[in-house]
């Protein structure tokens, strides 16, 4: 079966996060995706949080599937001469270095149009142009640069980050969409285009609801389906939600059995309107039905904490699991907490291709994430993540490097 982005061959520059998380999505697509890298050293990630002595670490590992790595010097002169071939050749240049270094390289956006004017260069920045447009930004900076950490935690507490990277990760995803639009309409036009995403940018495009809250909150001077209501004054900008659910149907995080030793052993509830009849008939609570104060949505907004309350002294008498077979039985939304030792675990997503096994010819097998997408014409296979400038040879031999030039350049250093 063909690949959705088969022919498409990518450049890839990126290293830690954000970008080889965009370049790794377009090779589970079918992209050839080839991993340029410093000779001996490599992504810095190779090396980060190791958990086996000399051994590409996981950081590394579970965000390069399905690449070919090259090691190149572009600085050399004879370098910077296949490095010309390679852009003539690829469809796409994806590169988070930073703000400036593909120019100092002798690689500007005209340089490249000379060489190829159909290539599409993707940039991941921390910020998009503004004061901080020359900072450099990690997964925690974006967070907070981008209105997530200011708007998570509780109201008693100091802002905090989430442990999902929707800093890093996150803009590689959306700089990955960005590719694939702009190829797209380079069947139209015949020409490539610069595709920036930046940091900043994408958490606030997670954090939408939270700025349409501000607007709300700008008007009305109250956000009624927040933990604050009706207890608290609301100040100027919109405050930390505790675990309250993002839209109009009320949630939160619960207590179930086992909770006093099991630090996951909880369960997300939501009090979804339709439902609400069924609720009050499995937590014993009938009466709530056509009691005025908790007939309707609105009339139980200043009574959220109490019907939570009451909803986790139910939840308590039963497993997260066990919770979860009765409320689905009703239709009610709720959810497991899942730890990560679950998810590894969990045989359903090992079925699907979210989880998955990988041999590693120095790791041994472990598990990694895998396509997230699935498209029915177009089935993802997941490979390793590959050795440091273990395709050299192999890539620069289809660029029409004899066996005697690559022998040469790696003589002299230059892979």
């Amino acid at each position: 079966m063909s690949k959705a982005l088969d022919g498409v061959r990518i450049l890839d520059f990126t290293h830690v996060q954000s970008g080889p998380t965009c370049t790794q999505l377009l090779g589970w697509f079918g992209a050839d995706v080839i991993k340029v890298e410093r000779a001996g050293e490599g992504d810095a990630t190779r090396g980060q949080l190791r958990d086996i002595p000399d051994v590409d670490s996981l950081y590394f590992t579970m965000l390069n599937h399905n690449k070919r790595s090259i090691t190149l010097d572009t600085k050399n002169p004879k370098g910077k001469a296949v490095l010309e071939t390679l852009i003539k050749q690829c469809d796409v240049l994806v590169e988070n270095f930073a703000p400036g270094a593909l120019d100092r390289m002798g690689f500007t956006w005209e340089r490249i149009q000379e060489l190829n004017p159909r290539m599409v260069v993707a940039s991941v920045k921390g910020f998009g142009p503004g004061p901080y447009e020359d900072c450099k930004v990690y997964e925690n900076v974006a967070q907070c640069a981008g209105g997530a950490a200011s708007t998570t935690g509780f109201d008693d507490g100091p802002p905090l980050v989430t442990g999902a990277q929707i800093g890093d990760s996150g803009t590689g995803l959306h700089l990955a969409l960005g590719i694939v639009a702009a190829l797209y309409q380079r069947n139209t036009t015949g020409r490539g285009q610069k595709v920036m995403a930046a940091m900043q940018d994408a958490v606030i495009n997670l954090c939408r609801v939270k700025l349409r809250d501000q607007q709300r909150l700008d008007r009305t001077q109250v956000l009624k389906e927040y933990p604050q209501y009706p207890d608290s004054e609301f100040g100027e900008a919109v405050p930390r939600a505790g675990n309250a659910s993002g839209g109009g149907q009320p949630g939160w995080i619960l207590k179930c059995k086992g909770w006093e030793k099991d630090p996951n052993s909880y369960i997300y509830f939501i009090t979804q309107a339709p439902v609400w009849a069924s609720i009050c008939k499995v937590i014993g609570q009938e009466d709530w039905i056509t009691d005025p104060q908790y007939a309707t949505p609105a009339a139980r907004l200043p009574h959220l904490k109490n019907i939570f309350a009451r909803i986790e002294q139910w939840t308590m008498t039963k497993t997260k699991f066990e919770a979860m077979d009765i409320l689905n039985k009703f239709d009610i939304p709720c959810g497991p907490i899942l730890s990560m030792k679950e998810i590894a675990d969990e045989p359903s997503l090992r079925a699907t291709g979210t989880i998955v096994e990988v041999d590693h010819p120095k790791r041994g097998k472990y598990l990694t994430v895998g396509n997230p997408i699935k498209l029915s014409d177009s089935q993802t296979e997941v490979t390793r993540s590959p050795l440091l400038g273990e395709h050299t040879d192999e890539v620069l031999g289809q660029l029409g490097y004899s066996a005697k030039d690559i022998a040469d350049l790696r003589a002299e250093k230059v892979i």
